[in-house]
């Protein structure tokens, strides 16, 4: 392992998942630096002011609030801006890229990791500072920072005057929507971006920061207590060898204690210098986890051809997908390459082409805890034509059997009330009531049935034998609405094809003649694979028609709605349509005037199963709601 001079650590002079195949189609930059022999040539540079396209002159747009958005890395380019040998094609080349994908990725920031240039001299700087103009043109947000091949290498961020602070000092983002600050001094920035609904900042830290410049450091974090922050800087972690877990410098070991360790915000640090690429995982003070990369190019075939990586953040998924792979060949892939460039148009190693799992709600929790949705008043959820809403928030203390004498009013108040039903045998906490709930549910607990089928034990709720409810046969349509959570020792063998809600009564008594005539003639079951099912028998036919949901994990919670707008039924999941909602149509549902079922399933005129698991709100309404009306967006 080696950095850019041949030092080793502490001896430096100083104290398929995805392919990035499909956006190809650059603008051609590279392409016209290739001689007829196809060895790479420099290329002339844009003079500052030189007329460019709309493409350049037209502002930088992403969407702020989308959850998966993307953090560009450039590490080391010194070895195409050395002495007389300016190459500035290649980085000219991931800056187009990265402004011809900025919609598409959602990119929000780019970052270089220093060492810009190689013998920090005033052309070699200026050179790679018009190159950047191709961002500041359309004003891109980035970050750079000073690597030892920047500046003085004997001397720390208190150094004074430089070149590379000419061309890179503050001045320069003046007009940069995300720069924030500097030292003193000029050597240490920090910038903020807005990505997935938040704020999210960036230190740019010089090769050696001060003692100055880590308090500054600390007091910008400090005063941003809420915000996750991404930390850069040159020089941190090493790799002996390709593999390697990554380890800190000598230099590094003072950064982490003195800046990282003690800062839960900081949750990834980036840096260049060294070579190998390497990873690894720390715990900082809180005993939460820091993501330490280095990423290090320039000793591959043309010093690197300004490589970069994405960090693709979905926090969706809860994931940060990393890729590595190089613009510049990418733009001349069609055109012929030689034989190294063929090899370096993309890095696919382990440590260059990865994923990352990070539950960001929980990891940033200690600064920045997303507030729980307060309950909602049940009068909040009577929305025109609710028949039927049940809720189990009352005042029972957290696991409390449910008693026999215990009854659920029907808050729409038209009398569709629960009571309680026994298995014979099953013991008194069959049935209990729960502070558990879904965290977007209105009401604040739920009820916890612990059914199981051999031997058939549990207990569940059902109407009274004159509710209403029991004879609406809804021709108009109809939204079923429960929120719910299989616990983790669900099982198919005990637990499959129990039901949320059931409606007693055969498709046979219904007057139906096709299809299992013992099935009832409504049920929203939970399959053997875990999966959601709609199963009814429709006034318009003759046999049932079906929604399937998909494999559910357990121990989450989950909301289901089934909507029939007269003509069709659609069952969403957290808001979200499933696949299999058949197009046949369905108007309405059949009864027998029988009651409904909560938590129990009837087949062939007997009781058959009853769930495991905990059921939140209940709501039935007589018409089609649209998504924006369900429970979980009230």
């Amino acid at each position: 392992m080696f950095s850019q001079d041949g030092h080793r650590p502490g001896s430096e002079v100083a104290p398929s998942r995805r392919s990035f195949l499909y956006t190809a189609g650059l603008t051609g930059i590279g392409a016209a630096a290739l001689n007829l022999a196809g060895a790479p040539a420099a290329s002339a540079e844009p003079q500052r002011g030189e007329d460019r396209s709309d493409d350049d002159r037209g502002p930088w747009r992403v969407d702020p609030e989308n959850p998966r958005f993307t953090l560009v890395v450039m590490p080391d380019t010194q070895y195409l801006f050395d002495g007389e040998s300016i190459q500035s094609a290649p980085v000219e080349a991931s800056f187009r890229y990265v402004l011809d994908n900025a919609r598409e990725e959602n990119i929000v920031f780019m970052a270089h990791l220093g060492d810009l240039v190689e013998n920090a001299q005033k052309n070699e700087l200026e050179a790679i500072g018009k190159t950047f103009d191709v961002l500041d043109r359309r004003r891109f947000p980035y970050s750079v920072l000073a690597g030892n091949h920047d500046i003085n290498p004997s001397t720390d961020d208190q150094r004074g005057p430089s070149p590379y602070l000419d061309v890179f000092g503050p001045q320069r983002f003046r007009r940069s929507q995300t720069f924030k600050g500097a030292t003193p001094d000029g050597y240490n920035t920090y910038h903020m971006f807005r990505a997935a609904g938040r704020e999210w900042l960036l230190l740019a830290l010089d090769w050696r920061p001060s003692a100055k410049g880590i308090a500054w450091a600390n007091d910008v974090i400090k005063s941003h207590p809420q915000t996750p922050v991404i930390l850069t800087t040159h020089e941190l972690v090493y790799a002996n060898k390709y593999g390697d877990e990554a380890q800190f410098s000598s230099f590094g070991n003072r950064l982490w204690n003195e800046l990282i360790a003690e800062n839960d915000q900081i949750f990834l640090t980036l840096n260049g210098h060294y070579w190998p690429p390497a990873r690894t995982v720390k715990k900082n003070n809180a005993g939460h986890d820091v993501h330490v990369h280095i990423a290090n190019y320039q000793d591959r075939y043309y010093g690197g051809s300004a490589m970069i990586r994405l960090y693709r953040f979905d926090l969706a998924r809860n994931t940060i997908d990393v890729e590595t792979f190089s613009p510049w060949i990418l733009d001349r892939a069609d055109k012929g390459l030689n034989a190294l460039e063929r090899q370096e148009i993309e890095r696919t190693g382990p440590q260059d082409y990865f994923s990352v799992s990070i539950n960001f709600e929980e990891r940033f929790s200690g600064f920045a805890p997303v507030p729980p949705r307060p309950g909602r008043p049940a009068n909040a959820m009577m929305l025109p034509g609710t028949v039927a809403y049940w809720r189990f928030d009352g005042p029972h203390q957290d696991g409390e059997p449910f008693a026999d004498s215990d009854q659920v009013r029907d808050l729409s108040g038209h009398g569709n009330d629960l009571t309680k039903v026994t298995v014979p045998g099953s013991p008194a906490t069959a049935l209990t009531w729960s502070t558990q709930h879904h965290p977007d549910q209105p009401g604040q607990g739920s009820l916890y049935f612990g059914g199981k089928k051999k031997p058939l034990q549990g207990a569940y709720l059902q109407t009274a034998p004159t509710a209403p409810l029991n004879t609406a046969t809804f021709p108009s349509g109809y939204t079923v609405e429960a929120f719910f959570k299989l616990p983790a020792d669900w099982s198919s063998s005990q637990n499959a094809w129990t039901a949320l809600l059931s409606r007693w009564g055969m498709g046979g008594e219904a007057g139906k003649t096709s299809g299992d005539l013992q099935e009832p003639v409504v049920t929203l079951s939970l399959s053997d694979g875990r999966a959601l099912q709609w199963c009814v028998y429709p006034l318009n036919l003759d046999g049932p028609v079906t929604n399937w949901g998909h494999e559910l994990p357990l121990d989450t919670w989950w909301h289901v709605a089934v909507v029939n707008d007269g003509r069709r039924t659609t069952m969403y999941v957290d808001g979200c349509p499933v696949a299999r909602n058949p197009a046949t149509k369905a108007t309405g549902l059949s009864t027998v005037g029988l009651q409904w079922l909560l938590g129990g399933y009837e087949y062939g005129g007997k009781l058959d199963q009853v769930l495991r698991g905990w059921i939140g709100d209940v709501r039935v309404v007589d018409r089609a709601l649209r998504v924006d009306q369900f429970m979980i967006a009230q």
